[in-house]
């Protein structure tokens, strides 16, 4: 990190700043805005949503005049109004995208469908791409790493996504010579599979967020996404469909992520889960097989073994994005980044209601799906029904239980989308994450 902090403080004194486009003006990508404007040798130059006055809010939340921020319409006014310095507010992220001048896309939207259309318009237009958006992610991220590698960009999540901040205690982990054993991270809402948007309206707004999005955290469907991005990464899988999810403490976590062979919950080791009760935290479970580590691991107070926890006990979401833009820019290097050419895990869907024969869905955090992961091979055996494919175009083909697990034979999917359209690519193992 030092490396990169003076990597930056040059940036700043030669007077090249990294210049990012933001998609996405809710919570986190307001917050990002403002925290970029406090690094040096990054500004946020471009804010994209499709209310304007979202990006203003976030340019002006950030201390930047409104003499500054120029509203933008087309790509040659918003070219001449980044030539003078001028901040952008835009509602259309294709133009945006296209900008001379930008370095670095973050796409901050959340929606699947979205996400897969940002980022190959960046990839194409030659800027790296930084992905808040997990939910298209875990569902076309191999391809999406081989189309950025080919044109010589980086596609990359983020850093302070509960995914980006596991990694890194992996790779900590595993650099200094410990073997991995478990990854997982806390859950800070209570879990209820079948809340809709209406239920949590109040909650929401006072937090600055869309109703489904908090709804998505609480049915548990943002839980899987993120641990479907930790496999992706990993090479570790679910131990069970939908994760256990146990209540615990970080004093317990070593044991409790042992073998039931030793007294603990897991079926195998190299897996991801989730746990309530030690949120807003990520942890790695470690272990050695050498007498002297596990001496010194108990000398240092890590406890008695042999198993061991790596816990961070926060994770900054959009605060810490700025890292993943400065080693995209600066060292051309992701910070998480699907590991094969195909998942490792799968957020598989769950009717949130009875559905009828003809009835139309919606989406993530929505009225009628909601998300449990299961291993990418499991999925495929079983025909399941990513969710990150499923929109408000997708209808049942069938009579649908409440709280079953629906197949592509049962929902009639919208195959227009870019999404589904680039998933059907990666199914058939066409590419390669190598070149």
């Amino acid at each position: 990190m030092l490396g990169l902090r003076r990597a930056l403080g040059k940036l700043k004194e030669k007077n090249q700043p990294i210049k990012v486009c933001l998609i996405g003006a809710g919570l986190m990508g307001k917050g990002l805005v403002s925290q970029i404007m406090r690094v040096d040798g990054m500004i946020p130059s471009i804010v994209i949503s499709n209310k304007i006055q979202d990006c203003i809010a976030s340019f002006e939340l950030a201390g930047i005049s409104k003499d500054d921020i120029f509203i933008g319409s087309d790509l040659e006014s918003i070219n001449v109004a980044m030539e003078k310095g001028k901040f952008v507010a835009c509602d259309d992220w294709e133009i945006g995208i296209k900008a001379n001048l930008i370095d670095v896309v973050v796409d901050a939207t959340g929606v699947p469908d979205t996400g897969a259309r940002i980022a190959t318009n960046a990839i194409e237009n030659k800027k790296h791409i930084v992905m808040l958006n997990v939910e298209s992610d875990i569902v076309i991220g191999p391809y999406l790493a081989k189309l950025a590698s080919d044109n010589g960009v980086v596609y990359t999540g983020s850093a302070g996504d509960e995914p980006g901040a596991v990694m890194e205690l992996y790779d900590f982990a595993v650099s200094t010579g410990f073997e991995v054993l478990a990854l997982g991270k806390g859950k800070n809402n209570p879990l209820d599979f079948y809340i809709t948007p209406d239920e949590v309206e109040d909650r929401a707004r006072k937090s600055g967020l869309k109703p489904i999005r908090l709804a998505s955290f609480i049915d548990g469907t943002n839980t899987m996404v993120e641990m479907a991005a930790m496999a992706n990464a990993s090479g570790f899988i679910p131990d069970v469909r939908g994760g256990h999810g146990i209540s615990t403490v970080v004093e317990k976590l070593p044991s409790v992520y042992s073998l039931k062979s030793e007294g603990g919950i897991l079926n195998q080791y190299g897996i991801v889960d989730f746990a309530h009760g030690v949120a807003p935290g990520v942890y790695a479970i470690v272990t050695t097989n050498l007498p002297q580590v596990h001496h010194e691991m108990q000398f240092l107070k890590m406890g008695d073994g042999p198993n061991y926890v790596l816990f961070r006990p926060y994770h900054l979401t959009s605060l810490e994005t700025p890292i993943s833009i400065a080693k995209a820019f600066i060292y051309n290097e992701p910070s998480i980044i699907p590991m094969s050419d195909k998942p490792v895990a799968e957020v598989i869907t769950r009717a949130k209601k009875d559905l009828r024969k003809g009835e139309y869905l919606d989406g993530i955090g929505e009225y009628s799906v909601f998300g449990s992961i299961d291993t990418y091979e499991k999925a495929r055996e079983e025909n399941l029904l990513p969710i990150g494919l499923v929109t408000n175009k997708a209808r049942a083909k069938v009579d649908i239980k409440k709280g079953d697990f629906m197949t592509y034979d049962m929902v009639d999917l919208d195959k227009t989308t870019t999404i589904y359209k680039l998933r059907q690519i990666q199914d058939k193992g066409t590419f390669s994450l190598t070149k």
